[in-house]
């Protein structure tokens, strides 16, 4: 094995590796959320986020101070009831403000500013039989 100032001569074509397959990982994280996550709860809608969400995921945190905690189905059962931010005319804007992939886990942070909340939500994903799933969402509604 040939050492360069302390590396191996193939170090470089692993971190090439790596990169692409982890772009190519966060294209595909990126894409579930704006496509489904996003997507649902803007609109209201139980069917996207049953796509992005693992039937097990847990979500906690705290809205205005005060500890919050569902699980997914009471979660995007409490989605599909309230009155989508698409039907309530109110300002909506969703950003991924970082995506952190390792093999099959990743970390997301992301603001969502709808009604009058500024939430900031790490969400955790897991891919699970090709399908990038988020197993786990913290938030927590900040006065940013």
């Amino acid at each position: 094995m040939v050492w360069l100032f302390g590396l191996p001569a193939n170090s470089h074509a692993q971190k090439v590796n790596i990169m692409e397959r982890n772009s190519i990982q966060e294209a595909e994280i990126k894409t579930a959320i704006e496509q489904y996550y996003f997507k649902g709860i803007f609109k209201g809608d139980p069917v996207l986020l049953k796509q992005v969400f693992h039937k097990d995921a847990l979500i906690f945190g705290d809205i205005k101070g005060a500890p919050y905690f569902k699980t997914a189905d009471q979660y995007i059962e409490g989605v599909e009831n309230r009155v989508s931010p698409e039907k309530s005319g109110k300002p909506f804007k969703a950003e991924i403000i970082s995506i952190d992939v390792i093999n099959t886990i990743a970390s997301v942070k992301l603001n969502v500013k709808m009604y009058d909340y500024n939430y900031y939500n790490f969400i955790t994903f897991h891919k699970v039989n090709g399908q990038w799933l988020i197993i786990n969402k913290t938030l927590t509604d900040a006065d940013l």
